[in-house]
């Protein structure tokens, strides 16, 4: 199951490492999706951080189990939000964010079920 669980926390990290980046550096692509949801451009930064604590949580998750769990459930709301965000503005391009919500809950159940939620 171990195996299993890091295989997936690995994937998980690069996804939303590689987003959080994107946000950050002050990449076009947030800019435009927080334009189309009506959200201000100042929070893309705060989203950002909020991936990459993500990221980091679940990469300290591998050495302290409580934290990936904490991280995972993070992430997993971050999504459900986003999500939800795309569908109040009848946006149906929900297929990235449904991805990352399968791969943070992926990595909450194996985690959970690898070493329980300590």
């Amino acid at each position: 199951m171990f195996a299993a669980y890091l295989t997936v926390t690995i994937l998980g990290a690069v996804f939303n490492g590689a987003a959080a980046v994107t946000y950050l550096i002050g990449h076009e692509y947030p800019k435009t999706q927080a334009d189309m949801k009506g959200i201000p451009r100042k929070y893309v930064p705060v989203l950002g951080t909020l991936l990459a604590a993500g990221t980091v949580g679940l990469l300290a998750g591998l050495a302290v189990p409580l934290l990936g769990t904490l991280a995972a459930t993070g992430l997993i709301l971050y999504f459900i939000g986003a999500i939800i965000a795309h569908l109040r503005v009848g946006s149906r391009n929900i297929v990235g964010g449904i991805v990352f919500l399968t791969t943070a809950t992926a990595i909450l159940i194996l985690g959970l079920l690898d070493h329980g939620p300590w």
